[in-house]
């Protein structure tokens, strides 16, 4: 039962995570997707007449069991399969590079605190990073047809173009956005 609360390679935890996108195509016909769960919960439980939401949202009820299935899933491994007093240990090499290149060897401060601490949780600088950072994640995913996730395993497993080139977009805005937008919003 050890191998359980050890963290597993990407060599073997990477194709059971790929390979979910043939099991569900076989299993029915299925896409590998997270982001249309909100779209699915909001047309269940808001009555509305927002176009967006109407439609058979009951068709997609495997992709909220799923989702309930993945946070009931990070609940029971937080909690219990978890050895108490071990830490993940990084690499001796990185700890060394990292040190090098940022000046500092408190991993804890990869985010800052500024932003995403308790204690600055009610600031405006906090909700304003939060609330707009919140809507271009969403107002991006709708406009991508789908999140990074999706578009990264399903739809590059598809060999789907648009999903190429999506997630080269968001790797690129991703890049730029922590090398340059967020030192300068942090530095205001």
């Amino acid at each position: 039962m050890e191998w359980i609360y050890a963290p597993w390679p990407w060599y073997v935890a990477g194709p059971i995570i790929g390979l979910m996108v043939p099991a569900l195509y076989l299993a029915g016909n299925k896409s590998f997707g997270i982001s249309s769960t909100l779209r699915h919960i909001c047309a269940a439980c808001i009555p509305t007449k927002v176009p967006f939401f109407h439609y058979d949202w009951k068709k997609e009820n495997w992709n909220l069991v799923f989702v309930a299935g993945i946070t009931i899933g990070a609940f029971i491994a937080a909690n219990w399969f978890r050895l108490p007093g071990i830490e993940l240990e990084l690499n001796p090499t990185f700890k060394q590079q990292f040190t090098a290149w940022y000046g500092f060897s408190n991993y804890t401060e990869l985010l800052p605190v500024e932003v995403f601490g308790i204690k600055h949780l009610w600031e405006l600088r906090t909700l304003i990073f939060s609330l707009f950072g919140g809507f271009l994640v969403g107002f991006g995913t709708r406009y991508a047809g789908g999140c990074t996730s999706g578009h990264a395993i399903t739809g590059l497993s598809t060999l789907q173009w648009p999903s190429l080139v999506a997630t080269v977009t968001f790797m690129i805005a991703g890049i730029f956005a922590s090398w340059f937008i967020v030192p300068f919003l942090l530095s205001l």
